[in-house]
C-alpha cells in the first residue's frame, strides 16, 4: 500500500527558488559562501520554515542548523546536507538536501504522522570548502572530528575557520558540544542531485548510493628561479611553472592505468606571472579519487616519488603538503534496501550508482549508519550555474526520502535496533 505522507511539491520547489533568490546572480549562478552574511541569510530563512514544520531548530557550536522533532522512542533518522555553494553554481547542490529534509519534515507534520523516530533535519556548516580551507566543517564536528588545528586553519582571505565560525554564530570554543551521540541516531539518509550524467544518460529518475569514493588533497609549492624571459638559456632554466605543467600532466594521465578513478590539478597561482619573466614559483593543487582506499595509498606513494623526480631533473624545489584525506565510504545496507523498497512502492525506476563526489554523509558513517538518494543532473552539469535538475525528479526524489523513512521506521519501530544489524 502506498504510504500515507504525500510532500508538497509545490511548496518544495518555491522554497528551493527562495534560496536561490536571496544569492543568485543572473548568468553567474548561486555564490553562498560558507560563514558569510547571505549564508547565514539563508540558514535562517530555513530556521524559519522548520519551526512551521513543528521542528525545534538551534544552531549549534559548530554553527550548523539543527532541527529536531521529538519522535516516541528517544532516538531519531537524520537527514539533511548543506547550503553553502562554491562560487558561481548551482542552486540545487547541497540546497536540495536540506530543504527536502525539511519537507519531509513537513508532510509529516501535516499528515499529522507522527514516527516511533523523530527526525533531525540538518543543515551543516562548509561542506564545500570555502575560501580554500578544508571543507566538511560542521559534518566532522558532528562525529568530533574538528581539532583546534583545525580550527586555526587560515583561509585565503587570512581568517581563521576559528574567527569565521564565531562570525557565523557558532562557539567554536565549545565545539565538542556539537558532536552527536551515535546511541541516539538509528541512520543517515541523504538525498542529493547526482552531479553526474548516469542517471540521465540512462533517464532513471532515483539512484541508490552504494557507496561514496574518497579522496586526497595534495597542496604543491615549486621553487624555481624567476629570470628574464629573452637572456635566460633554456638550458639553464629552473622554470617552475614548466614543472608544474609536467605535474599537471602527469596526475592527468594517472586513471588511465587504473591508478586512480579521477586526477585532476583544479588550482595553479604562477609567481610572478608575468609575460617576459621565467616563472619563479607555483602553488599548485592536487586531488586524487577513488572508491578504494589502497588506490589512494598507492596514489600518494606514486605521487611522491614523480614529485622527487621532477624536482631533481629540473633543479626545483617541491614542498608537498598532504590535505584533508576523505576516506571512501560504503553505505549501511538496509538504507540502500529501503530506498530501494520506497522507489518501488511508487512505481520509480532506480539504479544503483556510487557517488563520485564526496558528501557530508561520508563523513558521519564514521559513526552512523548512512545511505544516499540521487535524482537526475540534468547533463550531469553541477557546480555551475548551468547546474539543473527536472522539477518532477525533485519532487520525487523528496518524496522516496520521505517514504525510506517511513520504511525504516516501520521496520525498527520501537525495538531500538540499530539500522547496520
Amino acid at each position: 500500500m502506498t504510504p500515507p505522507v504525500v510532500v508538497d511539491g509545490e511548496r518544495l520547489l518555491w522554497r528551493l527558488d527562495e534560496l536561490a533568490r536571496l544569492t543568485a546572480t543572473p548568468g553567474e549562478g548561486v555564490t553562498r559562501e560558507a560563514w558569510s552574511r547571505v549564508d547565514v541569510e539563508a540558514r535562517d530563512r530555513v530556521a524559519g520554515w522548520m519551526r512551521d514544520a513543528g521542528l525545534h531548530p538551534i544552531v549549534d557550536p559548530a554553527a550548523n542548523l539543527i532541527g529536531r522533532s521529538p519522535g516516541v522512542v528517544g532516538r531519531w533518522f537524520a537527514s539533511g546536507s548543506h547550503l553553502d555553494t562554491v562560487v558561481h553554481g548551482g542552486h540545487l547542490d547541497g540546497a536540495y538536501g536540506v530543504v527536502a529534509a525539511l519537507e519531509a519534515a513537513s508532510a509529516l507534520h501535516d499528515a499529522g504522522h507522527t514516527m516511533d523516530h523523530g527526525l533531525l533535519v540538518a543543515a551543516f556548516a562548509n561542506e564545500e570548502g570555502a575560501r580554500g580551507t578544508a571543507g566538511m566543517t560542521g559534518s566532522y564536528a558532528c562525529v568530533g572530528g574538528v581539532s583546534d588545528a583545525a580550527l586555526d586553519e587560515v583561509d585565503d582571505e587570512g581568517v581563521t575557520v576559528r574567527d569565521r565560525i564565531a562570525g557565523a554564530g557558532g562557539d567554536p570554543g565549545r565545539i565538542a558540544e556539537a558532536r552527536w551521540d551515535p546511541a541516539d541516531i538509528d541512520a543517515f539518509v541523504e538525498l542529493h542531485i547526482e552531479q553526474g550524467p548516469v542517471l540521465a544518460d540512462a533517464e532513471v529518475g532515483i539512484g541508490v548510493v552504494t557507496g561514496i569514493t574518497g579522496r586526497q588533497a595534495l597542496d604543491l609549492r615549486i621553487a624555481g628561479a624567476a629570470n628574464h624571459a629573452g637572456t635566460t638559456p633554456m638550458r639553464l632554466r629552473r622554470d617552475a611553472l614548466a614543472a608544474a605543467a609536467e605535474i599537471v600532466l602527469a596526475v592527468e594521465a594517472m586513471p588511465a592505468d587504473g591508478a586512480v578513478r579521477v586526477a585532476t590539478c583544479g588550482f595553479v597561482d604562477a609567481v610572478p606571472n608575468v609575460r617576459n619573466v621565467v616563472p619563479g614559483l607555483v602553488h599548485l593543487g592536487v586531488e586524487v579519487r577513488d572508491e578504494s582506499a589502497a588506490a589512494l595509498d598507492a596514489a600518494v606513494a606514486r605521487l611522491d616519488a614523480l614529485l622527487t623526480e621532477v624536482a631533481a631533473r629540473r633543479g626545483v624545489g617541491i614542498d608537498r603538503t598532504w590535505g584533508q584525506r576523505v576516506p571512501p565510504r560504503d553505505v549501511a545496507p538496509a538504507v540502500a534496501d529501503g530506498v530501494r523498497r520506497a522507489a518501488a512502492v511508487r512505481g520509480l525506476a532506480h539504479l544503483d550508482l556510487p557517488s563520485g563526489a564526496g558528501h557530508d554523509a561520508q563523513v558521519l558513517a564514521d559513526a552512523l549508519p548512512m545511505g544516499m538518494i540521487f535524482v537526475p543532473s540534468t547533463s550531469g552539469v553541477s557546480h555551475a550555474p548551468g547546474e539543473h535538475t527536472e522539477p518532477a525528479d525533485l519532487v520525487s526524489g523528496a518524496q522516496v526520502l520521505v517514504d525510506t523513512l517511513l520504511d525504516l521506521d516501520a521496520r525498527l519501530g520501537r525495538a531500538g535496533l540499530g539500522v547496520a544489524s
